[in-house]
């Protein structure tokens, strides 16, 4: 009885994934998820709006965490300039290290997870797109924010602009907060250390990796609580789309298979078609090619007649039976090799 695939990250894959293809895949989708946050820079305006109505609905459900850990973060170095590498740079580490991992010791899981983690990423991006928000440490100084990105920027290579290295900060969309991919991205990471990691440290890494993620950027002022939720949220419906996702991408490969082997097919039957042109049943065959010709055929009816010289039935060169049998040795004429006007020998 055949296997069923499961849903969510247990999706056996088809066909063998290989890496020159896996790489350029991420690749693009990489692309296309900093092209997106570029090109859905909204109105700074709006986007400030969207915060502070973030800011106001955190404070009345009494969930404004980002105030005493931006004031911890930057009151105390040794946690704001740790948190600071820890915002700028292990997204860009960890995620692509655990996919590289997964693909090369847990293959079996790889296609799924790596369908997850992508689809969460551009339904984040319709999240950019559609609410532009303003981070805390882009508000009003009088909104008590401090950015510990710009205080601390002596000790990496990030300027006064996002976690983007020095003089690149213009290439970045800092209206980008909802949802936080950061979180979202490192709760894809703890699912897969907890699910495939195998050992009690992995499965320590699992659980500290999102939640520490998630104070640190609460506490560089860079995301909402409100946000953070919103990535857990995202990876969760991504978690939910990915079977649907893979079921449509088998669909699509297996009929653009389909379309490709019947182009093939006929490509290859004109090709044979025009490499027969002009045989036929009537086509002569050059003696000595070891092809038989039928008994009746044009070719063994056709009479081969040199120098008065005749042939019977199954002869086909001229004199055949002198140079077999030499001169003056003529065999007993039976019926069988006598001529068509030979007599019948006396009985």
């Amino acid at each position: 009885m055949p296997r069923a695939e499961t849903a969510g990250v247990e999706a056996t894959p088809r066909t063998r994934l290989r890496w020159w293809t896996e790489l350029p895949l991420i690749l693009l989708v990489y692309a296309c998820y900093s092209a997106g946050r570029l090109l859905a820079r909204g109105d700074v305006s709006h986007a400030v709006d969207h915060g502070l109505a973030i800011l106001d609905i955190e404070k009345a459900l009494f969930l404004n965490a980002e105030h005493p850990l931006n004031r911890l973060f930057t009151r105390e170095p040794w946690l704001g300039v740790p948190a600071d590498f820890w915002y700028a740079s292990l997204h860009y580490l960890v995620t692509p290290v655990l996919l590289v991992w997964l693909f090369r010791s847990r293959t079996v899981h790889y296609r799924a997870a790596r369908t997850w983690l992508m689809t969460s990423t551009f339904i984040g991006l319709i999240g950019f797109t559609l609410l532009p928000t303003c981070p805390p440490r882009l508000l009003d100084a009088s909104h008590g924010f401090v950015d510990t990105m710009a205080q601390y920027s002596s000790y990496g290579w990030w300027g006064g602009e996002a976690s983007a290295p020095r003089g690149m900060g213009g290439m970045t969309n800092q209206y980008a907060a909802m949802p936080s991919l950061h979180v979202g991205w490192a709760l894809w990471c703890g699912v897969i250390l907890w699910r495939y990691g195998g050992t009690r440290l992995a499965k320590v890494a699992a659980i500290a990796y999102p939640l520490i993620t998630t104070i640190v950027v609460m506490g560089t002022a860079n995301h909402y609580f409100l946000d953070a939720l919103a990535g857990a949220a995202v990876m969760g419906v991504g978690l939910l789309l990915a079977p649907y996702v893979m079921r449509t991408a088998d669909r699509a490969r297996a009929r653009f298979g389909a379309r490709l082997a019947t182009a093939t097919t006929a490509a290859t039957a004109g090709q044979s078609s025009s490499d027969t042109v002009g045989v036929g049943p009537d086509d002569r065959v050059p003696s000595g090619s070891g092809t038989p010709v039928p008994v009746g055929s044009g070719d063994a009816s056709s009479s081969i007649v040199s120098g008065g010289c005749q042939t019977s039935a199954g002869e086909r060169i001229p004199r055949q039976r002198e140079s077999r049998f030499g001169s003056g040795a003529e065999p007993s004429a039976s019926p069988q090799d006598a001529g068509d006007g030979a007599p019948t020998p006396a009985r």
